[in-house]
């Protein structure tokens, strides 16, 4: 399905799921060379640009966080750029976010009157970008505003439930980075293409492009810092706290062993066994035991064992 957006000189085709049909009607009508028509039918595995007569081809893969069975996961999803002067199109296999909402702004004409696009496509795909890359940093603000919450929770208590959280989270991040990682050296190639496909001033809008992204790939070395901290100091917690627990077991087993001890000596089968038969033994056998507990917890508390 093919959507077409215009605006004064300019089309926008955005493609979703094209099929063949789709695709050669593409390439009829804009000149398009054939083995671009079968990059826009097959995914492509790493992010690219091709530098045509007349066009421009760029596969980005664009990172996406979303909701899955109350989870959040990053998802991949691949965008086809083919920029020309007057058009540009797009090609994907789903719902991508981002495009979706410059969709909504670019049939209103808002984002454009108000930004004043000139008279070639390049403008266009510089809009589509700043668009991609605000979502990046909005979904990366939220993994930081998780982390926050992340470390509110390790300091009430939580160190154990956290563990899982923290491995989602630096799941999130793994995958956003190695979705992104290219951008900066596809965004780089610009550089080859000619001075005047776009004209002289399109140099400033790549290099703000470039400084989008500058900004999210800082914002997910900062959240991974974070998180490597907060990870840090989880561990030490929780290490602090199992220790804390093994000393508290090895003292009671401490204190327990020789009263047991001393519970048995007392059902030994002997002739003669003070105390058992007497008034009050079960009674005086129990303080016995009380005074011993006492004396070894106020023995371990001098010794600051506890």
């Amino acid at each position: 399905m093919i959507k077409t957006y215009t605006y004064r000189n300019l089309t926008w085709l955005d493609a979703e799921s094209p099929n063949e049909t789709d695709v050669a009607e593409l390439i009829k009508k804009h000149g398009l060379h054939p083995l671009v028509g079968e990059e826009l039918l097959s995914p492509i595995k790493k992010s690219k640009i091709d530098v045509f007569k007349n066009y421009i081809f760029l596969a980005l893969h664009v990172p996406i966080r979303t909701k899955v069975d109350g989870k959040y996961i990053v998802k991949e999803k691949e965008v086809d750029f083919i920029i020309g002067n007057s058009f540009i199109i797009t090609s994907r296999t789903e719902v991508v976010e981002p495009l979706h909402n410059f969709a909504r702004v670019f049939e209103t004409n808002s984002i454009l009157d108000k930004n004043g696009v000139g008279d070639h496509a390049g403008l266009i795909f510089y809009y589509m970008m700043k668009k991609i890359y605000s979502h990046m940093n909005e979904d990366l603000e939220n993994i930081k505003d998780a982390l926050n919450e992340v470390e509110n929770r390790i300091f009430l208590g939580y160190e154990k439930r956290m563990v899982e959280v923290i491995s989602e989270l630096s799941r999130e991040l793994i995958d956003f980075r190695q979705t992104s990682r290219l951008h900066k050296e596809v965004l780089e190639s610009f550089s080859i293409v000619p001075k005047d496909f776009f004209g002289k001033n399109f140099d400033s809008f790549i290099e703000d492009i470039r400084t989008e992204y500058s900004t999210m790939h800082e914002l997910i070395m900062n959240d991974r810092e974070l998180l490597n901290d907060l990870r840090d100091t989880n561990d030490s917690l929780l290490s602090t706290k199992q220790t804390e627990n093994m000393r508290l077991f090895s003292i009671m087993a401490f204190i327990t062993f020789p009263l047991m001890l001393l519970l048995n000596l007392f059902m030994l089968p002997t002739t003669h066994t003070p105390i058992i038969g007497n008034p009050y033994d079960w009674e005086i056998i129990t303080c016995i035991v009380l005074l011993a507990t006492i004396g070894m917890l106020y023995f371990f508390k001098k010794k600051e064992w506890l």
